[in-house]
């Protein structure tokens, strides 16, 4: 997706490991007390300087492991298939402001405490300059009343309680955690991290706009916004239609696109998945991104493809996919 060139951009990675086990079939809520990568390590700023196009470049291994030891010499930025000289480059912890949105539709009853738990980490894996709002969506879409680093005010904002029957109006719950991003004040980058196990099924609108992943994919792009999904299957419930069920309980294929493309992740879980493991995965992957920058070869106003490319072939790596030139 598109997403444009700046002049002085902020760009970063955050989080630390979430050390708490827990599992998204079994719960284990024992206190443990998590490293802290934020100990002794400066709030690093990266500047990719005048005109330049930055780059958020994740890497995993086959395993799915996160990649965080490679150089800049390591890296190539092709744009249009054409080579570009890599000018800034940045390995570090950097703050972000973190919107998370908590599918609570009915689908999802029963898990209430698996979500409050994996939340609950999440808020203790923050760094000391980043800043975070809960939000929960369903036959209402919630959301914290502020940004704040307040473990307590945030923990007060969690969902608890899931009503049956609820639908998943999970693009406009996007595109509002995207405009409370606009609040949040700060230097962090903008992230939202999305948990939904449905397809798109808004409740019945009148006089109001009906969302779409289109909507969502323009305004990541147009607002430089970075999202992750977890997409979650459904549990199968007792009685109704086995054929619908089947097909319902797959989560919607736009988050993956929305994500990928916004240069995010997305990863998806089933049942008997750890949810803990899954939530420090993304923690470890925000906390090692790679920040680049280079200079865009022409002030056209079109789009430009990008592609990022690491040496090490056994890797994936990455990128937001394109961006649109200035004139």
């Amino acid at each position: 997706m598109i997403r444009r060139a700046v002049s002085s951009v902020l760009l970063t990675a955050v989080l630390a490991s979430v050390a708490p086990a827990f599992g998204w079939a079994q719960t284990d809520q024992r206190s443990t007390t998590p490293a802290d990568p934020y100990r002794d390590a400066p709030v690093a700023t990266f500047k990719a300087g005048a005109e330049a196009v930055s780059l958020t470049v994740a890497v995993r291994d086959q395993r799915g492991r996160t990649i965080h030891n490679l150089k800049q010499e390591q890296f190539e930025v092709f744009d249009s298939g054409a080579n570009q000289p890599i000018r800034d480059f940045y390995s570090g912890v950097a703050p972000i402001s973190l919107a998370v949105l908590l599918d609570i539709s009915g689908s999802m009853a029963g898990n209430l405490a698996l979500l409050r738990a994996a939340s609950t980490a999440l808020i203790g894996a923050l760094g000391p300059n980043d800043l975070a709002k809960f939000g929960a969506f369903g036959e209402e879409i919630t959301i914290g009343p502020r940004f704040t680093r307040d473990a307590g005010e945030l923990l007060r904002s969690l969902p608890t309680f899931i009503p049956q029957n609820a639908p998943t109006p999970l693009w406009e719950a996007a595109d509002k955690a995207m405009a409370d991003l606009a609040t949040a004040g700060g230097e962090g980058r903008p992230v939202v991290l999305i948990m939904s196990d449905g397809k798109d099924s808004p409740p019945p609108m009148f006089r109001r706009k009906w969302f779409t992943q289109l909507d969502v994919a323009e305004r990541a792009e147009r607002e430089d916004v970075m999202l992750y999904g977890i997409g979650v299957y459904s549990r199968m419930m007792p009685g109704g239609d086995i054929r619908q069920q089947i097909v319902g309980r797959f989560p919607d294929p736009g988050l993956g696109t929305v994500a990928e493309d916004s240069g995010g992740g997305y990863d998806e879980l089933r049942p008997r998945d750890d949810l803990g493991a899954e939530f420090a995965r993304i923690a470890d992957e925000l906390h090692h991104q790679y920040l680049l920058g280079f200079a865009p070869p022409a002030r056209d106003g079109k789009t430009h493809k990008i592609e990022v490319k690491a040496a090490r072939k056994d890797v994936k790596v990455r990128a937001r996919k394109a961006y649109k030139a200035a004139k």
